[in-house]
């Protein structure tokens, strides 16, 4: 059995797509909220928290609705085209409240010389007082690229194992999640070329670099529905995986024909989890919880960190973390093959738990050659991660049911990001900027824990081979 590269790369697109629009909004929506709307990081994190609880809610809905949908362009696409196209509608139309409220900023900074940046967000937020219409507008807004996003999250993901036989997922969900960075290292570029980390930029107009990203969604989308035949690829991996479960049936038969009398038929396997499953999944999902917790707080509030704590552009080092990952996820998903998933869990759970430890000791002037290969160390640690969690969650799942475990993940992930922006945002404000990262580093050790308790939803070690049997292009 072989892995299709190329209808993984072109699947790949819709998860593409997803990931730069979530890059340039966990970059950008932060900085807004502060810098122009005078919002503080709890505050702002609770904003940055809107997309989690409508996610939690939703993501299961459209998974599971999308699970049920039969038509002729299969059960994944066509939420995802509605999805993209309305969430880049939406989010050319969010820069109309940013322009109305940086009007508004612009003539008071011009006219009382405010430089310093506590400054500027202290009368940001007195204009916003004064004239609340543009956040009103900006949340209505805020609130309609997110519901837009939701429609598809759940499919876009889930088409992946649908196209995909079960013990090619790992490898498959490396090359997914490489088309992610991918998508996420390009709009970082494009904020270098705009300048959006740049200090002096803090009250810059967000409406073409927005339109771009749109554009790139867009064009990622025309791409996958040009080169992706989901009801074709889905029937053929459907009876794949058929097959798989009718010879995994028979050894078990013969298994339990040699152990007990002749003519005593064999057990019927289970379509329900059995309980040490349900307890994996539990774990796992556990798992998913508090490495996100860690993981988005640094996501959501870097770079308003590396301004004031670092005096970085946040864009050049979230870069450097989105290369290593691109660099390491081909190689995780052969490695995943031959030592199983949890294992690399755990590694990469290590790395990302260290290199946050280690960021927490950070400062401006310190070495910046140390901090990107700290991110560098956490790029490859998430990638490790993310390359093995969502398969071990669907491997659990039967075949119509991918999108509602789909959903489950997605649910766990989602009620994390719903709490640490607002959790972490708290301790930023009241204690101070530098726990982001000993907050980070605290609840990804804790992951590391619970994962010590799956036992399923592993994928079984792989004969040994020869690294140019693993780098063959049709596998």
């Amino acid at each position: 059995m072989k892995l299709d590269y190329r209808r993984v790369f072109f699947t790949g697109f819709a998860f593409f797509l997803i990931c730069a629009f979530w890059q340039a909004y966990d970059n950008i929506i932060p900085k807004i909220l502060t810098d122009k709307f005078g919002m503080s990081q709890a505050a702002s994190g609770f904003i940055m928290a809107l997309d989690n609880i409508l996610a939690v809610v939703l993501l299961p809905v459209f998974g599971a609705i999308s699970d049920r949908h039969q038509g002729r362009y299969g059960k994944r696409t066509p939420f995802i085209i509605v999805g993209t196209i309305s969430a880049a509608v939406a989010l050319i139309a969010l820069t109309v409240a940013d322009n109305m409220q940086l009007a508004n900023i612009k003539a008071g900074v011009e006219g009382v010389g405010i430089e310093n940046s506590a400054e500027r967000t202290a009368y940001a937020w007195s204009v916003t007082a004064s004239d609340p219409l543009p956040l009103i507008v900006f949340i209505v807004l805020l609130l309609l690229v997110l519901l837009s996003m939701s429609i598809f999250r759940s499919p876009a993901v889930a088409l992946m194992p649908d196209v995909t036989p079960k013990p090619l997922r790992s490898k498959a969900n490396a090359v997914i999640n490489l088309m992610g960075s991918a998508g996420g290292i390009i709009v970082l570029v494009l904020g270098i070329l705009f300048g959006t980390g740049k200090p002096e930029n803090a009250i810059m107009s967000y409406s073409l670099f927005f339109g771009v990203v749109a554009a790139i969604m867009i064009a990622a989308l025309v791409i996958f529905l040009l080169t992706v035949r989901e009801v074709k690829w889905s029937r053929e991996a459907d009876k794949i995986n058929s097959q798989l479960t009718n010879d995994e049936k028979t050894s078990e038969s013969e298994s339990a024909k040699d152990k007990s009398s002749p003519g005593a038929s064999a057990p019927e396997k289970s379509s329900e989890l059995s309980r040490g499953q349900l307890k994996s999944l539990i774990f796992i999902l556990a798992s998913v919880v508090l490495w996100y917790m860690g993981y988005n707080a640094v996501t959501s509030k870097y770079s308003v960190y590396a301004g004031d704590i670092l005096g970085l552009d946040y864009n050049l080092t979230l870069i450097i973390a989105q290369a290593a990952a691109i660099a390491a996820y081909i190689p995780v998903g052969i490695l995943s093959q031959r030592f199983g998933r949890k294992r690399m869990i755990l590694a990469g759970v290590v790395m990302l738990g260290a290199a946050f430890g280690f960021a927490a000791f950070m400062r401006e002037g310190s070495n910046i050659w140390v901090m990107n290969c700290l991110f560098a160390l956490a790029g490859i640690g998430w990638a490790t991660i993310n390359v093995n969690s969502y398969p071990m969650v669907v491997e659990l799942a039967g075949t119509g049911d991918v999108g509602k475990y789909t959903g489950f993940y997605y649910t766990a992930s989602m009620a994390a990001q719903i709490v640490t922006p607002i959790l972490s945002g708290l301790f930023l404000t009241y204690v101070g900027m530098t726990t982001l990262f000993p907050y980070a580093a605290l609840f990804v050790a804790a992951a590391f824990v619970t994962m010590l308790f799956v036992r399923h939803g592993d994928s079984k070690p792989a004969p040994k081979k020869s690294l140019l049997e693993h780098l063959d292009n049709d596998d």
